[in-house]
């Protein structure tokens, strides 16, 4: 099948991407509920649950692109798709700013949970950075970068664990602040079938994800788009669909920690893309495979996180077209970061 697949010519796979890309966000749409009452059902509250469940189901489809990628000796692609789309979720949360017109969204969802995370993910956009620019060292064609990424990842969900149930600092409750406050209904539904439904969505997603690298490959090479392009432009907005659906989705349904979790927590786990497409790449380390103009994303991701998280600190009420600062500043960066890759050769 894989051969097939391989052998599309460019018309099928601009239909196959179509496909998925449908798939992806009627997918998304569904588990921004599921997870907010599995968020009630269990206890985990939405700051983790957006962090840990949805920000992981809703990466799958990304995670496989890129490690599909990479082990079929497509680093750039790889690379390009996990790091521009940290940058592209980060900019749907200014989307979902401007869907929640009573107050600016890092206002009304500030949370210790959130800010956690965003430091956690500038951490590990640090480390990726680190890796690309130190020694090509690899043990089993493995940078060491790659282990404490994993490391970090793992240790930084646990200090947000501990922060939730012993928080040393909380933000000021305001008139636009919403609690997470548990949804009597989903409290009264069996977790065992809500557990099922979230694993058959993200199976659908990862399925999804598969078939999008191989749809995306065939079009980079017959387009002449390049492996860049395609990969931070095409299959990194694709698959960060679900974290735009959802956010909006959760915004409508009054989740506002949620809707922010998912994103931060999202880009969070997404970092270990690179990771796993570090351990799929067998050409070496995948730190030292990628292109300049791949690198410009890990900045920008970094810079709009930071951007982002004073944003979250700041809490400002209400900005420019009714969103927070931050939210033009992120729009910025992502137009300044769009026009550099396309017209810097």
């Amino acid at each position: 099948m894989s051969q097939a697949l391989g052998a599309m010519p460019l018309g099928m796979a601009l239909l196959l991407f179509a496909g998925c890309t449908l798939v992806i966000g009627i997918v998304g749409t569904r588990l921004a509920r599921l997870v907010d009452d599995l968020a009630d059902r269990t206890g985990l509250g939405e700051a983790i649950a957006g962090a840990v469940l949805l920000g992981m189901a809703t990466s799958l489809s990304g995670l496989v692109v890129s490690v599909s990628a990479a082990f079929a000796d497509r680093p750039t692609l790889a690379m390009s798709n996990a790091l521009g789309g940290i940058a592209v979720q980060t900019l749907f949360l200014t989307i979902a700013d401007i869907t929640h017109r009573r107050a600016n969204l890092e206002h009304a969802a500030a949370s210790l949970g959130n800010m956690m995370q965003g430091g956690l993910l500038l951490c590990l956009l640090s480390l990726v950075l680190v890796g690309r620019f130190a020694p090509e060292w690899t043990l089993w064609q493995v940078h060491p970068i790659t282990p404490l990424l994993l490391l970090g990842y793992l240790f930084g969900l646990r200090l947000v664990d501990r922060s939730r149930d012993h928080p040393m600092w909380s933000p000021a409750q305001t008139r636009d602040t919403q609690p997470d406050v548990p949804d009597e209904q989903a409290m009264q539904q069996s977790a065992a079938r809500l557990w099922l439904a979230f694993v058959a969505l993200a199976a659908a997603l990862a399925i999804s994800g598969w078939l999008l690298e191989r749809s995306a490959a065939i079009i980079a090479d017959a387009t002449g788009l390049g492996h860049s392009v395609v990969g931070a432009l095409m299959t990194a907005v694709v698959t960060s669909l679900p974290e735009l659906v959802t956010s909006v989705a959760a915004v409508r349904r009054g989740a506002l920690t949620l809707a922010v979790a998912g994103i931060i927590g999202g880009n969070a786990f997404d970092t270990l893309f690179v990771a796993a497409a570090d351990v799929a790449y067998r050409g070496g380390s995948i730190y030292h495979a990628i292109p300049d103009s791949v690198s410009l994303w890990v900045a920008l991701s970094l810079l709009m996180t930071a951007i982002l998280m004073v944003g979250m600190l700041h809490r400002e009420r209400q900005g420019p077209g009714h969103i927070g600062f931050e939210s033009v500043c992120i729009i910025g960066c992502y137009v300044a970061g769009v026009l550099a890759l396309l017209l810097v050769p």
